[in-house]
């Protein structure tokens, strides 16, 4: 279903000696090394009987009997889940591991897998002037893509999409989603049950994140409920001072849990939007986190009714960033040459406001090549409007001019010539390739 769940797969099918220790959110590094103590001489190593009434009080001390407990003449699989609160609770853990793996554990056939949610931090384990630099081979474990989702759920390209929109292409949820429901199906069932793994996957990953009432956890779920300018998510989130609320959104785009985007062009721009990164956390934060009180009282009902009122006017903005993506994936000979980098184009009045901006570099481009509109509406196809509506907004974009192409992803199909359209069907080709 996740990381740990891949990696537990991984380690029962090498059938090798192995160690799975999962850290927790201790208070203190003895309390972490006494569950490491306790994990390891439950582990099938051949040396776990040397764990047993052990009580080593550093980490130093206990990876070296984990050495000693590991296979000369066999391989052997060491992991460490939740690496980041290990060094939360110990920061000179990351260079006793360094030390305890160049002089005992290289020397060994073993696998060292270190596991982690916090995407920045694991990253940063392996960055130049780090104890791990060079050391570790990095592998990324993404969502599951709409295209995935698709296959999944025996749905529609349209529907697919729709349905990533809401899961975020997380394993959990998409397991309880039945094969061939609808959206609205499958939300009659999941929004009503106050224990389904869309009601509780966001509420975890916020708690295991954030404090319920820290800043950051503020700042986010004002962005969640649809502020993107720095003064409105200060407005939002009760009046945060500009430098807590800096820091706080710093946080935020570091762990890469919020996204800040500015305007595509060939001028510069400094009017920065904020939104959530991930698809599933944004619905969530919507529609679901702030009455989730209502729905564990029973009435689900005002929830679905408050989701239906809003799903299309949510839907067409969420989805941007899933077009984005596809068309950044398209091979080439799909989009016009030269185009490096997919955003969109705005001002601070929203006029014009332009979907798609294809160009050759980012944040300032040297030359845009192409410029497009999204249309995400059931039976609305784009249509001569919307044409007229894309020519005056090319007009009006900097670094733009009549010979630039343009490009229309329409849900529902595209009634006018002079330019390229693309189907969902087109999108989801896009995240196979």
């Amino acid at each position: 279903m996740g990381k740990s769940r891949l990696v537990e797969e991984f380690v029962e099918r090498a059938d090798v000696p192995h160690l799975f220790f999962t850290a927790s959110a201790q208070p203190t590094a003895a309390a972490d090394i006494a569950l490491f103590v306790e994990a390891a001489a439950t582990s099938s190593l051949p040396g776990a009987e040397l764990f047993p009434g052990q009580r080593p009080g550093t980490w130093d001390a206990a990876l070296t009997l984990l050495a000693s407990a590991l296979p000369h003449d066999r391989p052997s699989v060491v992991v460490l889940d939740e690496m980041p609160y290990l060094i939360a609770t110990d920061p000179g853990f990351e260079g006793t591991l360094q030390k305890v793996f160049d002089r005992e554990l290289s020397r060994r056939p073993v696998l060292l897998i270190c596991v982690g949610s916090d995407l920045a931090m694991m990253e940063a384990l392996n960055d130049y002037g780090r104890p791990f630099h060079q050391r570790a081979t990095e592998m990324v474990v993404p969502p599951l893509s709409p295209a995935d989702v698709a296959e999944m759920l025996g749905l529609s390209a349209a529907e697919a999409i729709d349905a990533y929109l809401v899961t975020g292409g997380l394993p959990l949820i998409l397991d309880e989603w039945p094969s061939g429901a609808s959206l609205s199906e499958y939300l009659a069932d999941a929004v009503t049950d106050p224990t389904s793994a869309l009601l509780v996957s966001g509420e975890r990953a916020l708690a295991a994140e954030f404090p319920p009432q820290s800043q950051p956890s503020l700042v986010l779920r004002a962005i969640g409920s649809g502020e993107r300018t720095f003064s409105l998510i200060a407005r939002a989130a009760g009046g945060v001072p500009q430098a807590s609320l800096a820091r706080a959104i710093r946080l935020l785009t570091d762990k890469r849990i919020v996204e800040a985007a500015v305007p595509l062009s060939t001028r510069p721009s400094r009017e920065t939007r904020y939104s959530v990164a991930d698809p599933y956390l944004r619905y969530w934060l919507s529609f679901l986190g702030p009455y989730l009180p209502e729905i564990e009282r029973g009435r689900g009902d005002l929830t679905l009714a408050r989701i239906s009122a809003s799903w299309t006017s949510w839907r067409g903005r969420a989805v941007e960033s899933v077009v984005r993506e596809a068309l950044r994936r398209l091979p080439a000979g799909h989009l016009p040459d030269g185009t490096d980098v997919v955003g969109g184009y705005w001002t601070r009045t929203n006029d014009p406001e332009i979907d798609l901006v294809g160009a050759d570099r980012e944040p300032v481009a040297r030359r845009i090549t192409f410029v497009g509109s999204i249309k995400w509406q059931e039976n609305r196809p784009f249509d001569v409007h919307d044409l007229g509506r894309l020519l005056v907004h090319r007009s009006r974009l900097p670094g733009a001019d009549e010979e630039v192409p343009m490009v229309a992803v329409s849900r529902s199909g595209v009634t006018v010539d002079g330019l390229h359209p693309v189907s969902p069907e087109d999108l989801l080709a896009a995240y196979r390739d």
